[in-house]
């Protein structure tokens, strides 16, 4: 099946490569480059960026099997970290829990001061007297022991200049 030039024959969906393909493969490739040849170039470049940052991290990456050294030194900071965890646990743990009983205490000194107000108010109740001048009175010793401990709150005037007291001076007719 061969022809007298002594090559092989060309398939049946292939023609023989003469001046003819050499030239439409020619034209073909020219006007592909002429076209996105830009574009092939930045691709290629791209490729290459590509495989030369793969290969630095694969060349950066330890190796599977680690060494006698690291396997001795590893169990070690593991545990080492472990323990530094629990202890910062167990740290935060104990901040919390004194918080929380700071904040019972409060709670405990507030409903023992609104126990004495109701006492207070109840016994006041008893002997006739008016319960809102008492209270009010019971709140300024517990404000009065409280500014002890704070700045001293600074009296308020009996001025109110905004219930009108400006229109009565300026209107000369009253």
């Amino acid at each position: 099946m061969e022809l007298e030039g002594g090559g092989p024959a060309p398939g049946p969906g292939q023609a023989p490569l003469g001046p003819r393909g050499l030239d439409f493969l020619q034209h073909t490739v020219g006007s592909l480059l002429s076209s996105y040849g830009w574009y092939i170039v930045l691709a290629a470049v791209l490729i290459y960026l590509l495989v030369q940052k793969v290969s630095q991290s694969l060349a950066a990456r330890p190796s599977s099997r680690p060494g006698a050294a690291d396997a001795a030194v590893e169990p070690e900071m593991v545990v080492r970290r472990q323990e530094a965890l629990a202890a910062a646990r167990l740290r935060m743990q104990e901040e919390l829990n004194a918080q929380a009983e700071k904040y019972k205490e409060k709670q405990r000194q507030l409903e023992e001061e609104k126990r004495r107000q109701k006492i207070a108010m109840w016994e006041s109740m008893q002997e006739g007297k008016s319960y809102k001048g008492n209270l009010k009175l019971n709140q300024e010793e517990v404000e009065a022991g409280a500014s002890t401990s704070s700045a001293v709150p600074k009296s308020k005037p009996n001025k109110k200049p905004l219930r009108g007291g400006g229109r009565k001076q300026n209107m000369p007719y009253e």
